[in-house]
C-alpha cells in the first residue's frame, strides 16, 4: 500500500468536500475541511522523509523545517497552512461566526496551490504510483 498515494486522494476528497460547504456558505466547515486537506498533504510528504508526527502543530512545524526553510516551497505556502490551521480552530471552537465568505474562498484558494504544489513534488519523486 502507497501511505503517500492514500493521503494525497483523502486530501483531495477532503478538499471537495470543503469546497461544498463553500458553496453551502458554511464557512466554518469549508474552512476546517480546506484546512484537514492541506494537513494529509503535509503529512503525505513527510512521509518521504520518513517522518511522523501525531500533532498538527508536529506536522506544521517541520513542513517548514523541511521544506520552506530548505526552500523547496516558497514561504508563502508555509505561512498560508499556519494562517489556514489559526482559522480552522477559530472556525472549530468559536462560539459566533467569524469566517466570512471572502475569507473563506481566499483559503479555498490556497488549499488548492497547496495540492497543486504537494502533487506536482510528489509526482516528481514518484511517490504517487
Amino acid at each position: 500500500m502507497n501511505e503517500t498515494k492514500t493521503l494525497m486522494e483523502r486530501a483531495e476528497k477532503t478538499f471537495s468536500s470543503a469546497e461544498l460547504l463553500l458553496r453551502e456558505a458554511d464557512y466554518e466547515g469549508c474552512v476546517s475541511r480546506a484546512y484537514y486537506a492541506m494537513f494529509y498533504a503535509a503529512e503525505a510528504l513527510l512521509l518521504t522523509k520518513n517522518l511522523k508526527f501525531s500533532s498538527h502543530k508536529g506536522v506544521i512545524s517541520q513542513f517548514g523545517e523541511h521544506f520552506i526553510k530548505t526552500e523547496v516551497f516558497k514561504a508563502e505556502l508555509g505561512r498560508n497552512f499556519q494562517k489556514t490551521f489559526q482559522r480552522r480552530l477559530i472556525g472549530d471552537y468559536s462560539y459566533s461566526p467569524e469566517i466570512d465568505r471572502k475569507e473563506a474562498v481566499d483559503i479555498i484558494d490556497w488549499t488548492k496551490d497547496f495540492l497543486r504544489e504537494i502533487s506536482e513534488y510528489l509526482e516528481k519523486q514518484g511517490r504517487l504510483k
